[in-house]
């Protein structure tokens, strides 16, 4: 491979070009003169790549799962599964600086805030929520609005869970598959005996089906240690931009995404 050099000639592709690294390390442009502020960039900039890569192993799951791809299905979720332990275990980087040390840029940050984080308010909408309140932060013709917009109106992981499972042979009724996507995914019990039985025959769906446990699970720890770190770095303050800060967080922890695995456990 190739890229077009000086004077219409073909320069060799390069681990430099080929990552755009030029761009990305010139991406990293600090407010103040403190030392920890570059930490902090760089930590939130990582997660926006690996929010990117999640959203696009969860869109590879989905095409799997409507294809009734159980093997492919199964390695992509392993993979998402173990890019949200490294988002989770970032936590621990962050968690170096002291209160102190990032109260003196915070000022710095004005009304930027991790709640604006289009992205991952898409990897929300993806696995099902959906919530208007979730497009305030963003301009009416903005991408982050389109695209949250976008996964609000199209199939969860859950809906394409139940295809998959409908594709598997289970009988999963037709008004849950030609559901209103627009709406929020309620819990239902006709729903919850198939998944009895998807369990008691131990196959490939009960694999696929406990992986999605793992990533609701997963979700579910990141929110906490999320919240943990913000009350340690800032206590009971506002957040940055106005924000609610620890107080919204809370109310966001232990929040099924996928209820409905988790209510059949003692049924099993």
């Amino acid at each position: 491979m190739t890229d077009q050099g000086p004077n219409g000639q073909s320069a060799a592709l390069t681990y430099t070009s080929y990552l755009a690294l030029d761009e990305v390390l010139a991406a990293q442009r600090p407010r103040s003169d403190e030392h920890d502020e570059m930490l902090f960039i760089v930590i939130h900039q990582v997660y926006e790549l690996w929010f990117k890569q999640l959203l696009h192993e969860l869109a590879h799951l989905q095409y799997m799962l409507e294809k009734v791809d159980t093997a492919h299905s199964v390695r992509t979720l392993r993979r998402a599964l173990t890019i949200l332990k490294v988002v989770v275990a970032q936590i621990d980087v962050l968690e170096t600086m002291t209160p102190r040390q990032f109260t003196s840029f915070r000022a710095r940050l004005d009304a930027a805030s991790g709640f604006q984080s289009g992205q991952f308010r898409e990897l929300e909408a993806v696995l099902g929520r959906r919530d208007e309140r979730m497009l305030q932060p963003y301009a009416k013709g903005s991408e982050a609005r389109d695209r949250i917009t976008a996964a609000m109106s199209r199939r969860s992981i859950f809906d394409s869970f139940l295809a998959y499972l409908a594709g598997s042979g289970y009988d999963i009724p037709s008004s849950h598959l030609n559901r209103d996507l627009r709406l929020p995914w309620e819990a239902a019990q006709d729903v919850q005996r198939v998944l009895v039985q998807v369990y008691g025959d131990d196959a490939g769906p009960s694999t696929v089906a406990d992986l999605l446990v793992d990533l609701d699970e997963g979700m579910q720890e990141w929110r906490y240690r999320h919240v943990k770190m913000v009350e340690r770095t800032i206590g009971s303050k506002a957040g940055t931009g106005g924000s609610a800060g620890v107080a919204y967080l809370q109310r966001t922890l232990f929040q099924a995404v996928f209820p409905d695995l988790w209510a059949v456990r003692s049924e099993l």
